[in-house]
């Protein structure tokens, strides 16, 4: 099977001003707060068929997607997007995250989340 796209993060300077204008645009309701980070996503919350957004002040990459596997745990998921030709990225990472940053092979980054998916 794949993964799926369950978040895609658009950094920008007033997350404030974005949830709210992508909430109206987009039906959408703010379903985390982190820092100043604002997830905002479908009534029905996250891991549904519409990624949530989140939306970062700026200090990473302008957009990047985060990826759930679908049939497999966490773990086999990298071993096959590495084998895909994803490699390991450093942007920071403290090593206590539960989520593994990868670049795709052209250098956008992505995310690769611990929980799995339903396969749409």
């Amino acid at each position: 099977m794949a993964s799926r796209i369950s978040e895609l993060v658009l950094e920008c300077r007033d997350p404030e001003l974005l949830a709210r204008f992508w909430c109206e645009v987009l039906d959408f309701v703010e379903l985390d707060r982190d820092r100043e980070d604002i997830e905002i996503g479908p009534r029905e919350g996250f891991g549904g068929a519409r990624p949530t957004l989140i939306l970062p002040q700026p200090d990473r990459t302008r957009l990047h997607i985060d990826v759930n596997a679908t049939d497999r745990d966490q773990d086999a998921e990298l071993e096959r997007l590495l084998a895909l030709g994803a490699r390991p990225a450093d942007v920071g990472q403290t090593g206590e995250e539960t989520w593994h940053v990868l670049a795709d092979p052209e250098g956008n980054v992505f995310c690769l989340l611990r929980r799995r998916l339903d396969p749409l």
